[in-house]
């Protein structure tokens, strides 16, 4: 039994890799007639006479085109916890971003550390984020889901994409957890700030740099919106393993409503 115990606590994220098996996979075709896969967690006894809350998941840009298992796998542990799913029951989705495709409108600079991140939300959007969102209105359209308590989170380049999806979209979702993302500063203004924000960064990240978030924060309170910010000293860019086990994650989260 000891040497289960030791096993189980060498592969910390073991169980939530085979609780992914409770999303089922699905394919959805958008508006120019392209697919994107994604993956959708109902809630445990999943009753279709409630309504409830709509959680989207993007992933970052190491998983782009691929199977999103991985970050999946640490970024929605939370909600595949089995306490939170009776405490908190929520219809996950989570679509993987095509390879060709970027969740956020943003130039980068591969050849700086941290990389050089130039957003323009004038550009035309990406068919990444154009995909997840006609999925996101799909969703709620097919599903009985709570309209006033839609919620975007996403790491990394799934960061940056739910920071425009919110500005691109400022009715639709009622609150963003950010984690080590980053977004067009210059382009939010109040209409943007309907919606409640989280965000969070490692000040050692070497990929997408602490400024992104810390400049992002002071626009957000420029615009007096509902905005927290919680940065991991020493943390690299995996901070969202710090983020997404924050004890009162999901109790913010589903408490804002439109």
């Amino acid at each position: 039994m000891k040497y289960l115990i030791i096993l189980l606590s060498l592969f910390p994220f073991m169980g939530h890799a085979q609780n992914l098996t409770l999303f089922q996979k699905k394919q959805f075709i958008g508006s120019k007639g392209d697919t994107l896969p994604y993956r959708i967690l109902y809630p445990e006894n999943y009753d279709r006479s409630k309504s409830y809350p709509l959680v989207v998941f993007l992933h970052g840009g190491g998983e782009r085109g691929t199977d999103n298992e991985k970050q999946l796998a640490n970024g929605v542990k939370v909600f595949l916890e089995e306490g939170n799913r009776k405490k908190y029951p929520a219809i996950v989705i989570a679509p993987q971003c095509p390879s060709a495709s970027y969740w956020a409108s943003v130039k980068i600079n591969r050849s700086t550390s941290p990389l050089t991140l130039d957003f323009n939300y004038d550009y035309e959007i990406t068919q990444g984020l154009r995909l997840a969102t006609e999925l996101t209105y799909s969703i709620m359209k097919e599903e009985k889901v709570d309209t006033r308590r839609v919620y975007i989170t996403g790491l990394s380049m799934g960061g940056m994409g739910s920071l425009e999806a919110i500005y691109r979209h400022p009715d639709l979702f009622s609150a963003g957890a950010i984690v080590c993302g980053g977004g067009d500063v210059k382009a939010y203004t109040r209409k943007q700030t309907k919606t409640s924000f989280w965000l969070f960064h490692g000040d050692a990240d070497v990929v997408i740099g602490v400024n992104n978030s810390r400049e992002m924060y002071a626009r957000l309170q420029e615009l007096k919106a509902d905005v927290k910010y919680t940065e991991y000293p020493g943390v690299n860019h995996n901070s969202w393993d710090k983020a997404y086990a924050e004890p009162s994650l999901l109790e913010w989260m589903f408490s804002r409503h439109k």
